[in-house]
């Protein structure tokens, strides 16, 4: 840290701008399952909830209902993540 004191704010506005969202959303600073597994998946669904409310921010419903009745129409399926 004391060689690249600018690391920490290039971090801090990448990596801690999601997370404190994400804590804020969920109004809580813990976890409401127990174990890893039930802790791992309810971070999942966080997850993906905030992904797809900046998916919706950054391209807009329409332009997400467009892609998605193009790939319907193509039958594009990505296999990776299906």
């Amino acid at each position: 840290m004391k060689q690249r004191p600018d690391a920490m704010k290039k971090r801090a506005t990448l990596a801690e701008h999601p997370f404190g969202t994400l804590k804020n959303r969920a109004g809580l600073q813990h976890f409401l399952m127990r174990g890893l597994e039930k802790c791992r998946g309810e971070f999942s669904l966080m997850v993906l909830g905030y992904n797809f409310s900046r998916v919706l921010t950054l391209l807009g419903v329409e332009r997400l209902r467009d892609y998605c009745v193009q790939c319907q129409e193509k039958g594009t399926r990505n296999l990776k993540y299906a």
